[in-house]
């Protein structure tokens, strides 16, 4: 299955909270997408790496996603190296996506940057003919992406581009509820608070987003950074 836009992120909920607008925007247009996580976040501090798994199915139906994978790296240990190097550009050579999604460049865990990181260099690899990968028993085509763009996470980064998500908001915070063991859920009993299991987490989320969409005359956005720069055929596209 090709797809248009594909995310490749650090932890199951990291595309949640930072690109699922622009997802459920794009599927709205017609366009494929799907998320790969690099792990099960295993050592998040609330849920288990099992109910993370039926946390991220959930989601997934939320936004409406052609295809969700795990490549089970190790969370928190993984790296950026020839052997995780391949992991990813055999999904993206499976895939085939017009623009990849990744990890904010730099954020406070680790895993972000080094995973925004790991997934710059997989997407350059992947259009190299001379590095062979191999699916189900077949030699895969090289393949790169027109597109590398990396949210925003816990850090502020001041975005090269934003996506105006404000019909889609509602479905977005749905998707980020299907964590019910990793956010604010009075339901879900837990004595290990963090960060995110909090209210004022979710008033952040929404504070982000308002202030990108103020920047763009509309009520909610997502911003993404892009190494290269973006350029439109006339200027009545921007």
């Amino acid at each position: 299955m090709k797809l248009d836009i594909l995310v490749i992120a650090a932890h199951p909920d990291d595309a949640e909270l930072s690109c699922s607008g622009t997802l459920l925007k794009h599927k709205a247009l017609g366009k494929k997408t799907g998320i790969i996580d690099l792990t099960r976040g295993e050592l998040g501090t609330r849920g288990t790496a099992e109910t993370r798994d039926g946390e991220a199915a959930a989601a997934a139906e939320i936004l409406g996603l052609e295809i969700r994978e795990n490549l089970r790296m190790r969370d928190g240990f993984f790296r950026n190296d020839e052997e995780h190097q391949l992991q990813v550009v055999q999904k993206i050579r499976q895939y085939q996506p017009e623009i990849i999604i990744a990890n904010a460049v730099t954020d406070r865990h680790p895993d972000h940057a080094r995973a925004a990181s790991l997934v710059n260099d997989a997407v350059f690899l992947s259009g190299l003919i001379k590095i062979k990968t191999q699916l189900e028993g077949s030699e895969q085509e090289a393949w790169r992406p027109r597109l590398l763009l990396h949210f925003i996470q816990n850090t502020y980064i001041v975005p090269d581009i934003l996506v105006d998500i404000t019909p889609y908001w509602d479905q977005k915070i749905a998707s980020i509820a299907a964590y019910k063991t990793q956010f604010y859920n009075p339901d879900y009993q837990d004595e290990n608070q963090t960060f995110i299991s909090t209210p004022d987490f979710a008033d952040f989320i929404e504070a982000k987003a308002r202030e990108l969409g103020k920047n763009i005359n509309t009520t909610f956005a997502e911003g993404f950074t892009s190494s290269k720069l973006l350029g439109v055929e006339n200027l009545f596209e921007l």
